[in-house]
């Protein structure tokens, strides 16, 4: 098995979904065998890739994980699309230990065949985030420069910790990814000092800047790379995916 990566952060609107697929995509282009698994029953990374959402979500049914999984249109990427269908989205959420152990193995065995699999998860602390890191080997967290930025940290913290502690869990914390990013701003740029003075390391050096390509590109169905591969956020999202292979 390669490299699993979950990507998350309980609160929406930090360019999560935007990382996973941007990352996927590059990672992908750059030759590595890669998985992206929707989990978020938003569905937006499957509709970011041009897929529709499944009517049923393999991981509620317990079907094998490869038995769902669709190529994406370009080598080398794998796409399992989420559900908005509301019986299975409440199967998967539901909190107790068994369902998040049932979520875990199926997703790990699924894993053998990929160089990487990215999981973009729910903007929660839920079920479903938890599972997603008991079966991954490293957290992307994307934190969006503004005022809020820091608020509900902890918390993620804490369950990352959590996750780690548990017996036979492998996961690390594979970096922190500032999103949104304005250099004309001093707010953001006091975002930047503060993270990289509490968390050292493990914040890419790579920034997410402000672009209204990152923007447009899912309406297309496709990711920054590929719908404006010289604009700043492309860019950004390709030297982010030479730190992520880096850090092997």
């Amino acid at each position: 098995m390669g490299r699993v990566l979950c990507i998350a952060n309980q609160k929406g609107g930090v360019g999560k979904t935007t990382t996973a697929v941007n990352l996927a995509v590059g990672l992908a282009k750059a030759g590595s065998a890669t998985l992206l698994v929707d989990l978020d029953p938003q569905c937006n990374a499957t509709t970011a890739l041009g897929a529709e959402p499944t009517p049923s979500h393999p991981l509620a049914k317990g079907e094998p994980v490869r038995q769902s999984v669709l190529r994406a249109d370009k080598p080398h990427l794998d796409l399992l699309p989420g559900t908005r269908r509301f019986r299975d989205v409440e199967a998967l959420a539901r909190g107790d230990d068994h369902q998040t152990d049932h979520v875990r193995d199926n997703l790990v065995r699924g894993f053998s065949s990929y160089d990487f699999v990215l999981i973009d998860c729910p903007p929660s602390l839920g079920s479903l985030t938890r599972a997603a890191l008991s079966s991954s080997h490293e957290v992307v967290m994307p934190i969006q420069c503004e005022y809020f930025a820091m608020e509900g940290l902890a918390q993620m913290i804490e369950v990352i910790r959590q996750v780690m502690h548990q017996k036979n869990r492998s996961l690390e914390f594979g970096g922190i990814v500032l999103t949104m990013y304005d250099h004309s701003l001093e707010l953001t740029r006091e975002v930047d000092r503060e993270v990289r003075e509490f968390f050292g390391e493990i914040v890419y050096q790579t920034v997410i800047p402000r672009d209204v390509a990152v923007s447009e590109a899912p309406s297309h169905g496709k990711s920054v790379i590929d719908y404006a591969p010289r604009a700043r956020g492309a860019r950004a999202y390709v030297e982010l995916c030479m730190e992520v292979l880096d850090r092997d």
